[in-house]
């Protein structure tokens, strides 16, 4: 259902990517400024941390190097962490770095779980059809950052607009069991309602709905502004977006306003399905509006 489609990048893509940036940059700064630069290691230390990424690379428990539980405390440290190869490690490495990384600042947990996290779940359910042990429980220690969890792994693959069901089912079956606070829901939905239509997309919001939040009125808004885009689609929609809507309706019936209510009439008889629409419909029917609530205990 994506309109768009691009050649997906693989971690081993990211991080050649990252050492060309890192390397123009250092030759752009030693041309204008001819001095030594802080992005400059010394030949000792990357010898060490490649031997310490030949370590991660066949680590299958145990202790972890001093100098690899070191990186997230150097200035440099995605320099650093490009030198250990991070598309050789192991899953168990791979779950001691998210570890390790999980307790570290949240700007620098995102861009870990961006830059290495999102790319080796992403090659690995290529590959394999499914996650590693160890990489399942990556995702669920990732969460512990919630915040850097949904900026930098969730929301940059729903923007990628080539997440697959696959993915967005296993990815989805972490948040369905883990706990997480509505804040941070709240801003994803509102989020993911705002992007361009994808079957993940819908898994998602389905799986946050099934939450059973009490999600702010602004939040709901959005999520109807979201379907009724629809009304100009001419597409025949998957049972993926008939699904989501349902359990919409199911969990925030009485959060709907009256006007919403009407407008979702056309939305319903522009696309329906045989099975699920009517109970829809049937939901709307038989359920209050958030009008009459408004009086007695509105929610901001």
């Amino acid at each position: 259902m994506t309109k768009k489609e691009e050649s997906r990048k693989t971690l081993a893509d990211i991080i050649l990517a990252k050492i060309n940036e890192k390397k123009t940059e250092i030759q752009t700064e030693f041309s204008e400024t001819k001095s030594e630069t802080s992005s400059d290691l010394h030949p000792m230390v990357r010898k060490m941390y490649r031997g310490v990424g030949e370590v991660m690379s066949k680590y299958r428990g145990g202790k972890v190097p001093k100098a690899f539980t070191m990186i997230p405390h150097l200035n440099n440290w995605e320099e650093v962490l490009c030198i250990t190869a991070p598309q050789n490690w192991t899953g168990a490495a791979m779950f001691e770095a998210t570890r390790i990384f999980a307790r570290s600042e949240e700007k620098m947990a995102q861009r870990f779980y961006n830059l290495i996290l999102l790319p080796r779940i992403r090659d690995e359910i290529y590959e394999y059809k499914k996650l590693n042990y160890y990489m399942y429980r990556s995702m669920r220690k990732a969460l512990f950052k919630c915040a850097a969890f949904m900026k930098g792994l969730l929301l940059p693959l729903c923007e990628s607009g080539d997440c697959t069901l696959r993915e967005a089912i296993i990815i989805g079956s972490v948040l369905q069991r883990n706990s997480i606070p509505v804040l941070h829901s709240s801003a994803a939905i509102l989020k993911i309602a705002e992007m361009e239509y994808s079957g993940g997309n819908s898994i998602f919001l389905r799986i946050f709905f099934d939450k059973k939040y009490a999600l702010p009125y602004k939040v709901i808004d959005s999520v109807v502004v979201h379907f009724l885009r629809f009304l100009q689609d001419k597409r025949q929609l998957p049972v993926l977006w008939h699904q989501a809507l349902l359990t919409f309706v199911q969990r925030y019936k009485e959060d709907l306003s009256s006007e919403q209510k009407e407008a979702l009439v056309p939305l319903l008889k522009k696309h329906s399905h045989y099975q699920i629409t009517p109970e829809i419909r049937r939901e709307l029917a038989n359920s209050k509006c958030r009008d009459v609530e408004d009086s007695v205990a509105p929610r901001n």
